[in-house]
């Protein structure tokens, strides 16, 4: 009955390095695309190609859906006034 226990601990054991080992693999891999400077160097590069695209889209969005765009907008006021507001909470 011990050697039963003893093997089961030991697959165990084994069963439990070898999902660390994939694990570790698995968060390399995954900073690839989410940690990688790819992203922030393709910002850089294409800074123009971005800001038009954004204009772009915000014309369109102005011209189809106007109450969209309201909302977003009034979103965004309520985020600054909550930031402005926590900053001055801090300050006092």
């Amino acid at each position: 009955m011990s050697k039963n226990i003893n093997i089961d601990i030991s697959e165990l054991i084994a069963e439990n390095d070898r999902l660390k080992k994939e694990v570790i693999e698995l968060k390399e891999h995954l900073k690839k695309y989410t940690f990688g400077d790819n992203h922030k160097r393709y910002y850089e590069k294409n800074k123009e190609k971005v800001k038009e695209g954004g204009a772009k889209y915000l014309q369109k969005l102005k011209e189809e859906n106007p109450e969209k765009l309201r909302e977003y907008w009034r979103r965004a006021y309520q985020n600054r006034k909550l930031k402005l507001m926590s900053e001055q909470m801090k300050q006092s």
